[in-house]
């Protein structure tokens, strides 16, 4: 994780959130490549379960909603997490991430604030930060932002900066169906900003206040269990399968289900897709079965209904939901961690990234081979042309093959050289890839064509 994180700052992946000022609590900016890889991986998202198919369509909710939307939904009176204190340090600690990272996933699961607390003294867990085994009693932490809404603040309205996406799906339910005329089963997608109040944000992004999500909310007929198991079991395979599309090793993932006692007030099923971590195993993205608990809700809390009119049966009901949520910035940092490869290519140690070509910042990098009018003005020829369609770069700065090292390090998986043949001979030029570092000629007319066969 380390060298990933030092490789990610050093090449404009991620940076300290507020660095000059010395930082700020775990948060981080995505530069310029970080936001070109994150931007890639949820176009790839929105292309492969919104774009491409047609029965989910998409949303962009506002983060700031009505406090009873998360009355409603649960969140004022439950969404908390077990914090301690550390009695030495003063260092807060969420009890039940100690527990799960000295004893695993099972020993903190579905556990109530008194046996947390009696998990922890009984197993003498150690301060992460001072080494003592001296806690406080475990109690309730509520994760939401709080914040006002109004000119002066003794008068204004406590607001909430949401917790997830998915609420703002729900209390939409109602717009879609009358706007776009979707049948059930349909889903609805939404990739937007979430905010949670972590007791214990780190291990570099993995978990932090201030994130992405990629959701779907799909709704379905609760007349049919057969047929509501049948999408489940499709959910997973699709789920699983846009994670081997981006390029993950299979070896890395797992699927866990929830137990009884772990799950959410509003699932009765839950399996999260796992990605083997350098800390261990940690969530990627969940896929939660949850009944008609939010829109029974909704309509309860706000007195509108919420019901679908079956255009077939003429039968009113409450749609139940199957939801697919992901993490956007837990899948870049997977897709970086995957990545990441220390090699040797002729004799000489290299730091490669082997992004799929399609999500990879840039595609490819156009080179003079060396700094001559004459291949500057092809090589920028080169470069304009494709721009155009793809984020490619150009560099006429050192040696080749530092500038392939470069390149290497921010995983463009192709390298185009200008050289003298090029402008006396054959008009071709030579593309390099990166993972293969083999070297072929081809002609200027076909690079434009090549490229858009690669990154399909």
């Amino acid at each position: 994780m380390e060298k990933v994180a030092a490789l990610c700052k050093r090449r404009g992946f991620v940076f300290p959130g507020s660095e000059i000022y010395g930082g700020f609590a775990n948060t981080w900016d995505y530069g310029p490549y970080g936001a070109e890889l994150k931007r890639n991986i949820k176009e790839f998202w929105w292309k492969t379960f919104v774009r491409e198919r047609d029965d989910v369509v998409g949303l962009d909710a506002g983060i700031l909603m009505n406090p009873k939307v998360w009355e409603a939904s649960g969140h004022v009176a439950s969404f908390s997490d077990p914090l301690i204190d550390c009695k030495k340090c003063k260092e807060r600690i969420r009890g039940d991430k100690l527990i799960e990272e000295n004893l695993g996933i099972e020993a903190a699961v579905g556990k109530t604030l008194k046996e947390v607390t009696e998990i922890i003294k009984e197993n003498k867990l150690k301060c992460p930060k001072c080494g003592t085994s001296d806690f406080t009693e475990a109690r309730s932490f509520n994760l939401m932002f709080k914040t006002h809404q109004g000119v002066v603040e003794e008068t204004s309205t406590a607001v909430y900066l949401r917790p997830e996406t998915a609420q703002g799906i729900f209390v939409n339910f109602k717009n879609v169906v009358q706007s776009c005329r979707q049948k059930i089963p349909f889903g609805i997608g939404q990739i937007g900003k979430a905010f949670r109040n972590e007791i214990a944000p780190g291990n570099f992004t993995f978990r932090t206040r201030e994130f992405e999500q990629m959701e779907i909310e799909y709704f379905v007929s609760p007349k049919d269990k057969t047929e509501i198991k049948q999408i489940f079991d499709d959910w997973k395979k699709n789920c699983w399968q846009w994670y081997l599309d981006l390029g993950i090793n299979k070896e890395n993932l797992r699927y866990r289900e929830h137990e009884k006692d772990e799950l959410s007030h509003y699932s009765s099923m839950t399996f999260d897709i796992e990605y083997k971590f350098p800390f261990g195993w940690g969530e990627l993205m969940g896929l939660a079965y949850r009944g008609d608990y939010d829109l029974t809700q909704h309509e309860k809390f706000s007195k509108e209904k919420l019901e679908y009119l079956d255009p077939f049966t003429q039968e009113k009901y409450n749609p139940h939901v199957i939801e697919p949520s992901f993490g956007a910035d837990r899948t870049v940092l997977i897709t970086l961690l995957n990545a990441y490869e220390e090699d040797t290519v002729e004799g000489e140690p290299r730091t490669v990234m082997h992004f799929d070509p399609k999500i990879a910042p840039v595609k490819a990098a156009i080179f003079p081979l060396i700094k001559k009018p004459e291949l500057i003005k092809v090589a920028e020829s080169i470069y304009k042309t494709l721009s155009k369609k793809f984020n490619v770069e150009y560099d006429e700065s050192g040696a080749v093959g530092k500038r392939y090292r470069r390149q290497d390090e921010i995983g463009t998986p192709y390298c185009i050289t200008v050289d003298f043949d090029t402008i006396e001979k054959d008009n071709m030029v030579t593309i390099r890839d990166r993972d293969t570092t083999k070297q072929h000629r081809i002609a200027i007319s076909e690079v434009e064509k090549f490229l858009e066969e690669k990154l399909k």
